[in-house]
């Protein structure tokens, strides 16, 4: 049986060729589920490339499993620092604890630490009216429920 550290292994043996980055790796009894991602979107040639170099490493032992390689997916929520990166500039949606979502621009990532730039109404001094004005907000990644790339079909 094949462990998930030795995929892991073989995973980012290949990645060192390439700009992708690995995301997540999910395995149970008859499947693995392989996530890469990299700043100008994943190819499907460069998925079956990843795919058979694992079937060549692993041999056998691969067959007792349905492999899967694909990307993250645009839209899912961010699991990795990297994707944080490369959406630097972005729009995005965060999802907070208490299950409120903030949208704005992904100004900056520092660590595990990010700032969005979102736009809220403020009561300026000496005014009547509220007025949007725009707010940095800081967050850590591990203390959001998630963090994703808002799709724009302007």
């Amino acid at each position: 049986m094949i462990s998930k550290d030795t995929i892991k292994t073989l995973v980012e043996e290949w990645l060192k060729q390439s700009n992708y980055f690995l995301v997540d790796i999910e395995m149970d009894a008859d499947r693995i589920a392989i996530e890469i991602d990299q700043a100008d979107g994943v190819w499907i040639e460069d998925c079956a490339e990843l795919s058979r170099y694992l079937q060549e490493q692993v041999g056998d032992e691969l067959g007792d499993y349905e492999l899967e390689v694909g990307s993250a997916g645009i839209g899912q929520p961010f699991k990795v620092e990297q994707q944080y990166q490369n959406h630097i500039g972005d729009e995005v949606e965060v999802l907070q604890q208490d299950g409120k979502k903030i949208t704005g621009v992904l100004k900056s990532v520092e660590g595990r630490q990010f700032v969005v730039t979102a736009k809220e109404k403020q009561v300026p001094e000496g005014k009547k009216r509220p007025v949007l004005v725009e707010v940095d907000k800081e967050y850590s990644m591990d203390e959001v429920k998630s963090t994703k790339y808002v799709l724009n079909f302007k």
